[in-house]
């Protein structure tokens, strides 16, 4: 309940990831006879990251510290998790299982082309090749593509889309990047928005038995349609599993990469 007083300070992915490493600390603690664990020992958080990090990676069992951290904090406990031990403990889990962190394949032009000729004549067709050309194009993260609105998109003199990005990952606050897209994509959007109505203010949103349905898509979504869009194009399967709903954006970086714009350039464009 003490996690309530963190809802909309905090992204509900980041909530769900809180009780979700609570709950596994609690389970933890009742499967080793520890009826209340919190305020918590030392040795407790040591013994569960350690047990943990057999089975876990690192970046998960850092992830739980710093749920037994907040917890400790907002119920004004003693905070063991700065003490020494649990850091040594830490160093273990890293040590006895290094990860090198998965880089999803990136969906560079070349890919984008051959998946939007793939995508059938039909309304998810329709969708799917806006969201893939506006994705690449605008570098999004997955969160961002299903944030848009039809408000936060406005058609300029030269045929081409003005967007404002208004909530991202870096930007916690909502103060929100603009972005340009190129004449096809936005003929691509305009012909989707045409199909889904003015109605719908979100701009991309599911469809059910041909017709939209007025909310946003779930993040999954873009995942899905990516690894799809690579299946029906008849990829190799582990190339189809390397894809990702942040491909679009890792794939237009690497363009960007290729055609001479510097490192610190992109990160301004996305």
């Amino acid at each position: 309940s003490e996690f309530q007083r963190l809802e909309g300070a905090y992204a509900p992915s980041t909530m769900r990831g809180y009780y979700a490493d609570v709950e596994a600390f609690e389970n933890w603690c009742a499967e080793n006879g520890i009826l209340d664990p919190f305020p918590t020992a030392v040795e407790t958080v040591c013994a569960f990251l350690v047990d943990q990090g057999k089975t876990k990676a690192p970046s998960t069992v850092r992830r739980r510290l710093y749920a037994i951290r907040k917890v400790h904090r907002l119920l004004g406990l003693p905070d063991p998790t700065y003490e020494e031990d649990v850091n040594l403990a830490m160093r273990r889990v890293r040590r006895s299982k290094p990860v090198r962190p998965k880089q999803a394949k990136g969906m560079t032009r070349a890919y984008l082309e051959r998946f939007l000729d793939s995508e059938p004549d039909t309304p998810w067709g329709l969708r799917n090749r806006a969201m893939l050309s506006l994705g690449y194009e605008l570098l999004t993260r997955r969160s961002e593509l299903v944030a848009l609105r039809n408000e936060d998109l406005e058609l300029r003199d030269d045929a081409t889309l003005r967007v404002l990005i208004r909530r991202s990952k870096a930007d916690p606050f909502g103060e929100g990047r603009i972005a340009f897209t190129s004449q096809r994509t936005a003929t691509l959007v305009r012909e989707w928005q045409a199909w889904k109505g003015d109605k719908i203010d979100w701009l991309f949103c599911p469809i059910y038995q041909g017709k939209p349905i007025d909310r946003s898509l779930e993040t999954t979504t873009v995942k899905r349609l990516v690894k799809t869009a690579a299946q029906r194009v008849g990829l190799d399967p582990d190339d189809v599993d390397a894809f990702s709903g942040h491909s679009m954006r890792v794939g237009a970086a690497q363009d960007l990469l290729k055609k001479g714009f510097d490192t610190a350039a992109i990160m301004r464009a996305g």
